[in-house]
């Protein structure tokens, strides 16, 4: 398996996976799927990668500014989907580490996840990869049904020198 960086030219495939993952109601509040410009202005340029495996796009990942206030620059939310096909094979593993060792380059030093609580597999995999349950946020979003949900939010340091 190949973890390389993102481009336009793959959003079909990635908007698939993210597609797939809204679809089980657990990896996301949004609803509806952005266009790649949406997407794009969203995300931050650095840090996207793409983990591919005969030719196929099996999972993404990108880093989105936690805030715009020059304080908080060097913290950046996770956004993680992995195909449905190729769940529970480690390539969660593998574009959490590359995003943890590549991202500390880039004056980030905090990266954080927020996972809805039925989310388990998720909260399990970024425990493995060094996060830390910051808090849970008591019914901080809706799901498809309307129904209130608690979020994990985790977080991880990955540069300890405050971006220095």
């Amino acid at each position: 398996m190949e973890i390389r960086d993102f481009f336009e030219k793959d959003w079909e495939e990635i908007k698939y996976i993210y597609k797939s993952g809204m679809e089980t109601g657990i990896a996301t509040f949004e609803s509806e799927l952005p266009d790649w410009e949406k997407f794009d202005s969203e995300h931050l340029k650095c840090c996207r990668f793409v983990a591919v495996e005969s030719g196929r796009i099996v999972g993404w990942i990108a880093l989105s500014l936690m805030n715009n206030k020059k304080y908080y620059s060097g913290v950046a939310e996770v956004s993680i989907y992995i195909h449905e096909d190729y769940r529970n094979r480690g390539i969660g593993k593998k574009l959490l580490k590359k995003v943890s060792e590549e991202s500390g380059k880039f004056d980030l030093w905090t990266l954080q996840a927020k996972i809805i609580e039925d989310n388990i597999s998720s909260i399990e995999l970024h425990e493995k990869c060094g996060f830390r349950l910051v808090g849970v946020r008591k019914n901080l979003g809706r799901n498809k049904n309307g129904i209130f949900k608690n979020v994990w939010l985790m977080e991880k340091k990955v540069n300890d020198n405050g971006g220095v």
